[in-house]
C-alpha cells in the first residue's frame, strides 16, 4: 500500500512540476516551485496548487 501511494505521489509530483515549467512564471518563481516540490514532495505538491497555481 505504501509503494502505491508513493507511485501517486511521484506522478503528481511529476504533473506539477510540467505545469509550473509550462506556466507563465518568471524563471526564478518556477526554480523555487520546482525546487520546494522534489525538497518536499507531498508538502511542495499542496502548497502548489494551494498558492502557485493563483499567481
Amino acid at each position: 500500500m505504501g509503494k502505491l501511494i508513493g507511485l501517486i505521489i511521484f506522478v503528481l509530483d511529476v504533473i506539477a512540476i510540467l505545469d509550473c515549467i509550462k506556466s507563465n512564471k518568471t524563471g526564478g518563481k518556477k526554480a523555487l516551485w520546482i525546487i520546494l516540490i522534489l525538497v518536499l514532495p507531498l508538502v511542495g505538491l499542496i502548497a502548489y496548487y494551494l498558492v502557485g497555481k493563483k499567481q
